[in-house]
């Protein structure tokens, strides 16, 4: 990364910064999630390659923090380390923790901690438990991020029962906003429908965390699968020379139906 950035290497590596590296640092996260299926599927290889994609983002931005004079790659692996170590006390140190739920509650206990002590003195912002997660996420992933932080502190359903409860009353709501927004064709009544429609996703969202089912990965794994039977479709119909304006519902239909048993 040193030679790339240096006068004799890459004119496109050396003009890269903070902000120009972000969308980069996203997409390769991205990939490495979307390859983290592939590899439970026995394509291990796909994952191996993104997350060296993605390690050379973390080189490369660590590279440039050095040449700014903000951090070095060594500060970034020691400060892991050194968090790792502490939020592990029945690892590396005396604490006992018998089950994961242990675990996960120290956790958030020390993090709490290592935030109250990094507050400026003198600074009377409250912080909450919520605060970690970030507001930058995909809108599923934060939904499942924020319940799973509740969930740690006793704020959760008791039963997974409960929370199919919560979700028909979510569907009842949301049909009742519908009826409203179908009435009167207005701002207010399409904002109702879309916080019903939010309600109904975390909902959803909350279903998954019992079901120990990460809800990004599941929808990833959902549109998959969508775009290959509808790839089914359009390679049928284009070998019978048919648009999709030739062929009615019905027919898709069959078509959707035959690539779900192909298991496309």
């Amino acid at each position: 990364m040193e030679r790339l950035r240096s006068l004799d290497g890459c004119p496109w590596d050396r003009e890269q910064t903070y902000a120009t590296l972000a969308p980069m640092l996203l997409e390769e996260a991205y990939e490495a999630f979307e390859a983290v299926e592939l590899a439970r599927e026995g394509q291990a290889n796909e994952l191996r390659d993104e997350l060296g994609d993605l390690l050379f983002q973390i080189v490369f931005y660590a590279q440039v923090a050095k040449e700014r004079g903000d951090f070095t790659i060594a500060d970034v692996t020691s400060t892991v380390h050194d968090k790792m170590v502490r939020r592990h006390p029945h690892v590396f140190g005396d604490a006992r923790a018998d089950s994961t739920a242990d675990v996960l509650k120290s956790w958030e206990a020390i993090k709490a901690a290592e935030k109250q002590a990094a507050q400026t003195i003198g600074d009377d912002t409250k912080t909450s438990l919520l605060d970690g997660v970030s507001t930058k996420v995909p809108a599923l992933m934060e939904a499942h991020q924020l319940s799973t932080k509740a969930a740690r502190v006793g704020f959760d359903w008791e039963k997974l029962e409960d929370i199919f409860d919560k979700l028909n009353e979510e569907v009842a709501e949301l049909r009742a906003a519908i009826q409203t927004h179908s009435d009167s064709d207005n701002e207010e009544n399409h904002a109702r429908v879309r916080e019903e429609i939010g309600d109904l996703l975390f909902a959803v969202t909350n279903i998954a965390r019992h079901l120990k089912v990460e809800p990004e990965a599941a929808l990833k794994l959902t549109n998959r699968k969508f775009r290959h039977r509808f790839r089914y479709i359009e390679n049928s119909l284009s070998a019978q020379q048919r648009s999709f304006e030739s062929a009615n519902l019905a027919e898709l239909e069959s078509l959707w139906q035959e690539a779900k048993n192909r298991r496309q």
